[in-house]
């Protein structure tokens, strides 16, 4: 479709996907609601781009990506994915050796190692907050404070947020400690209980309502790493 208030994105992708094929791609625009109306009804399809190789109709983008062999047929799919976890943790960890490297011309300090910890609690809070209420609802089914007082389901993202930040800067950590001790403790000991001894097969709220991800390591990680977070930082600050 390309309309004066609209250029599919979806027609874009799918002619450079074929271009980068090696096809040579003759195009033919919608320029119209009623053109494109007639032709999907000629066509027997509810959606355009529509690609023909050959003379052979594909189907659409999506389609056009199972052709090439890009992603697997939809009805063998898994509806799991890691993706968001690896991008948080890996922009994370290249962060907090980037503020290594500005702070002490080097990537391996300790500190780099707290960062990448603080940092990734900050990040996951903020996919909590983009949809509190999502995130919430899918909370509720695994905490056990939460389940008790349901207020802490929506509190818990703002008290990660606020944990990990402070923790970043290095103030406060008499606040921030005890916050990332407790909510790491009962956020360990719910997802203990509901995934290793009930056996419950649940999505994480870890990334937030819309998740992917299945309750277990990741979110078993996230709490880990705040719990050991909430005792070191009071303690190195003893030791040193």
């Amino acid at each position: 479709m390309v309309m004066p208030d609209h250029l599919c994105p979806f027609g874009l992708k799918s002619k450079a996907l074929l271009e980068r094929q090696g096809f040579e791609v003759i195009d033919h625009p919608l320029r119209s609601r009623e053109e494109t109306d007639a032709f999907m009804e000629d066509q027997g399809v509810e959606t355009t781009p529509q690609t023909f190789i050959n003379g052979e109709r594909v189907g659409g983008y999506d389609d056009l990506r199972v052709h090439f062999g890009i992603d697997p047929p939809k009805e063998e799919r898994s509806d799991t994915s890691y993706t968001p976890v690896i991008a948080i943790f890996s922009v994370a960890a290249l962060l907090a050796l980037a503020l290594s490297w500005h702070q002490y011309q080097t990537f391996l300090t300790l500190r780099a190692a707290e960062w990448f910890v603080s940092l990734s609690m900050t990040f996951l809070a903020m996919q909590k907050l983009q949809d509190v209420e999502g995130f919430s609802l899918m909370f509720l089914n695994y905490d056990l404070l939460a389940r008790r007082w349901v207020r802490y389901s929506t509190l818990y993202p703002f008290a990660e947020a606020a944990a990990g930040i402070l923790m970043t800067a290095g103030a406060l950590i008499w606040l921030a400690s005890p916050i990332a001790l407790f909510i790491g403790s009962v956020g360990a000991v719910s997802i203990a209980k509901a995934v290793y001894l009930e056996g419950r097969s649940l999505k994480c709220a870890c990334v937030g309502g819309g998740s992917s991800v299945p309750l277990g390591f990741v979110s078993m990680t996230e709490s880990l790493m705040m719990v050991l977070m909430g005792i070191w930082m009071p303690l190195k600050m003893l030791l040193l």
